[in-house]
């Protein structure tokens, strides 16, 4: 394990580095690190730490979750309000409608797969968009008009509504119906999520504070380290509950670091957002390496042409879907375009539950896993770059 461990960070790193040096991002970089360390190429890593993978990411994605909190301004969130409730479930939606319409006709599945493959690729990346909203936020690109900051919030939510479909398009190809209450688990889960993690915030938050006032400084690391011990158990009480009642981990995540900047100090949570910014040095490497050893490049070549033109295709009624959002807004045609382009990526859900249709033995399962693997290939790079080669442009830069 320790030399999957080595590969990940010094390959993945000197991957990302090149890739950065030759104009790319970063990500490109540790996602081929990972496709060509996989089991699928050159076998290199351990598959005791292939085993826990999932886990490991879902470490990295709690790191720049809880440094978005931190970055967040709900006073400028509430500037957005309807877009950023909007962009939560709209995209995906007509994305989803996409499939449906378009699957049958490339690829010749029936309107249930279709469904389900929809689902599946429904979903934006927060692992891609979440990092890149956070540096335009330090940086002030877009932030008058709130706009990282309302794509930040829409991906956070985004993947809730999407899961929640699956799993219910999936028991309906499976033979079963859809249940009304499987549809209320959507704003339960998120509703309940921004209030338990909000409630978090603030006991931890008086934790640090009565210690502060007895004499007992806590230190920064320490501080970090607890946030961190009460997001995974954050995580945990998702996991938990979820036979009883949906409850949304990752956006509780971001509401404990949104009301821990509320009540700290500015100088505390500027601190503990630069701490947890060293952090996602070494988390989004285990991310982007482990997320792309879980592409199984195999399966790309049987997706062929007809593949990369439903993806293609899917991703115009998704710009629709943003678009429709933005109306009414002050967003100008250059911003709007930037928040079609950010709204893109796929790549950690995709990865998630690509091969579950396929381990459930539905007849559509080989191929939703070889149109997610082409995805993740085509958007993740596509979205990156996208994002990090036009914000400067199509931003406007508060000073």
């Amino acid at each position: 394990m320790l030399f999957s461990l080595a590969v990940i960070f010094l390959v993945g790193l000197s991957a990302a580095a090149i890739f950065q040096t030759i104009g790319l991002p970063r990500i490109i970089g540790m996602l081929a690190t990972g496709i060509l360390t996989g089991t699928y190429v050159l076998d290199l890593l351990d598959p005791k730490i292939l085993g826990i993978s999932s886990e490991l990411r879902q470490i990295a994605l709690i790191i720049i979750l809880i440094k978005a909190g931190l970055s967040l301004n709900l006073s400028d969130l509430k500037k957005v309000g309807r877009p950023a409730v909007m962009m939560s479930f709209l995209p995906a939606s007509f994305e989803i409608l996409g499939y449906f319409i378009l699957a049958p006709l490339l690829l010749g599945i029936n309107h249930t797969e279709a469904a389900v493959m929809g689902a599946v690729l429904g979903a934006v990346s927060p692992a891609v968009v979440v990092p890149r909203m956070v540096k335009l936020i330090e940086e002030k690109y877009g932030t008058e008009k709130s706009i990282p900051q309302m794509i930040l919030a829409g991906a956070s939510c985004d993947d809730i509504f999407v899961i929640v479909l699956f799993s219910t398009f999936v028991t309906m190809a499976q033979g079963g119906s859809a249940k009304a209450t499987d549809f209320l688990n959507i704003p339960v889960s998120i509703i309940l999520g921004v209030l338990l993690g909000s409630l978090s915030g603030f006991v931890l938050f008086y934790i640090f504070e009565i210690s502060y006032r007895k004499g007992n400084k806590i230190r920064n690391s320490t501080k970090v380290i607890a946030i961190l011990g009460l997001a995974f158990l954050l995580m945990s009480v998702e996991t938990f509950l979820e036979p009883y009642v949906a409850v949304s981990g990752l956006l509780a995540v971001v509401a404990m670091a949104c009301v821990i900047k509320i009540k700290a100090d500015k100088s505390v949570s500027a601190r503990l957002s630069e701490k947890f910014g060293k952090l996602w040095i070494a988390a989004e490497a285990v991310l982007f390496v482990l997320v792309g050893a879980a592409v199984d490049i195999r399966y790309t070549l049987t997706a062929g042409v007809a593949a990369v033109l439903l993806i293609f295709g899917a991703l115009i009624f998704r710009a629709v879907g943003v678009w429709i959002c933005l109306l009414g807004t002050k967003l100008t045609l250059k911003e709007k375009l930037f928040c079609v382009t950010a709204y893109m990526p796929k790549a950690t859900v995709q990865a998630a539950i690509g091969s579950v249709p396929m381990s459930l033995g539905l007849p559509c399962g080989k191929i939703v896993l070889s149109v997610a693997v082409l995805a993740i290939l085509i958007t993740a790079p596509l979205g990156a770059i996208g994002i990090d080669r036009s914000y400067k442009r199509l931003l406007a830069h508060e000073e």
